[in-house]
């Protein structure tokens, strides 16, 4: 059973970390957004946080940071300074991941973006539709909407 809390109109966020605090001690808050991150894993927030960190890096083709990186050395960077290991290709993390439903999602996730059955780019969900991702050369590492509908969903466990 979750315990109602109202929340000051000032407060529009409740960090990940007060979240899992609350829940570790059998209270709750309602906010807009924090049912969502309630069930995202620990690590997935980590990882969506460490890729954040690396807002304004600049894209390098088979960098795996943690100064540059190409679009999955950001993910695997990102997941294994959270603790979790990923294969080195967006294919291949696809491959590893387990799939969602776009209606399932949640921030901490792999989003693929595939022409056919080939994945070409990958990024960490952010929420609100939107991923952080390293794109091509010349760009560097940022938060951005998603600009596909081909795309799928994938869960590093």
């Amino acid at each position: 059973m979750t315990a109602h809390v109202r929340v000051p109109s000032m407060i529009t966020r409740v960090s990940t970390a007060g979240v899992f605090a609350l829940a570790l001690t059998g209270t709750g808050v309602v906010a807009p957004g924090a049912a969502p991150e309630a069930h995202a894993a620990p690590h997935a927030v980590k990882a969506l946080d460490v890729a954040a960190s690396k807002e304004g890096a600049p894209y390098k083709y088979g960098a795996s940071g943690p100064h540059r990186f190409d679009c999955s050395g950001l993910t695997l960077y990102s997941f294994r300074t959270a603790g979790r290991s990923l294969p080195r290709s967006a294919q291949a993390q696809y491959g590893t991941s387990r799939h969602v439903e776009a209606k399932d999602r949640l921030r901490g996730d792999l989003v693929f973006f595939h022409r056919g059955r080939s994945v070409y780019h990958v990024g960490i969900y952010a929420g609100g539709n939107k991923i952080w991702h390293s794109p091509r050369t010349g760009a560097l590492v940022r938060l951005e909407r998603i600009w596909s509908k081909g795309v799928w969903y994938g869960r590093v466990g």
